[in-house]
């Protein structure tokens, strides 16, 4: 299956991986660019290198938002070229460089029901450890383009990284954000995912345009909705634990549905206990 960028703001291109409705960015400035994740194995990564090849000839720097294998795994086969640099937040290069099977494990297992040939592909991947690692935030010249790196807080993983290319104004914003579904909670912190989502809205405007991670990109005005969402998932949590309330009655009042709500009530309780 063919795949291409599209140009959402000036110099920044957009594709769509169909299968996991993954979205890579692409920043283009003078004499150098910038790739922001890397899909989920070296086959996507092929394509994706094709079609940035169809947009710019320059050298690219890499961006991982995080560590789960849809963004990073193509790592290897995008940095190809000699000196390619690879940023993520510190805790994703530790993931990365010190645990590359449970990497591997987690995500055959996460897909072998659903999409069985991927998990295959998956469990074979090499994997690649970022060069440069992002402990707040970092500042990119792209071509005499500004590109801001910045850890939030934590959020989805412990690991998030948001991109705003203030020029264009747009801000990538990784699974801290999602369009085709509602947030994933597996390995998240639900307790302070809002304050991480309120730490990037300081980086928008009325007019920016907001890449999530999965889906159509966004508007600051549909942030402040899942924000606001994930404010009443939080405070759910904190009421339910208070009061003693299994995490199931919390999930039946999430806002998010029951199934991701359960796993929120979960990991929530679980930092309230400090077992997390």
């Amino acid at each position: 299956m063919t795949v291409r960028f599209e140009e959402i703001a000036a110099g920044v291109h957009l594709l769509h991986e169909p299968l996991l409705r993954v979205n890579v960015v692409l920043v283009v400035g003078d004499g150098a660019a910038l790739l922001v994740d890397t899909l989920s194995t070296a086959g996507q990564a092929r394509e994706l290198a094709a079609a940035a090849r169809a947009v710019t000839p320059h050298p690219w720097t890499i961006v991982n938002t995080h560590h789960h294998f849809d963004h990073c795994f193509g790592n290897v086969t995008l940095t190809a070229g000699p000196g390619t640099e690879v940023y993520a937040h510190a805790r994703a290069v530790a993931v990365l460089r010190d645990g590359p099977d449970a990497l591997r494990r987690a995500a055959y297992e996460e897909m072998r029901a659903e999409q069985p040939a991927l998990a295959e592909e998956l469990a074979r991947t090499e994997l690649a450890t970022p060069t440069h690692a992002v402990h707040e935030e970092t500042v990119l010249d792209v071509g005499g383009r500004r590109v801001l790196l910045r850890h939030p807080g934590p959020g989805h993983t412990d690991a998030d990284l948001v991109v705003h290319v203030p020029d264009a104004d747009v801000l990538v914003a990784g699974d801290l954000v999602e369009q085709s579904g509602p947030p994933a909670f597996e390995e998240s912190y639900p307790l302070r995912w809002p304050d991480a989502v309120a730490d990037l809205l300081r980086l928008t405007t009325p007019a920016t345009v907001v890449v999530p991670g999965h889906g159509e990109p966004v508007d600051a005005e549909f942030v402040r909705a899942q924000h606001a969402r994930l404010v009443r998932q939080a405070w759910l949590i904190r009421a339910g634990h208070t009061g003693g309330a299994p995490p199931e009655r919390v999930a039946a009042e999430s806002p998010f549905g029951a199934r991701p709500g359960l796993i929120a009530a979960r990991r929530g309780y679980a930092d309230l206990d400090g077992t997390a």
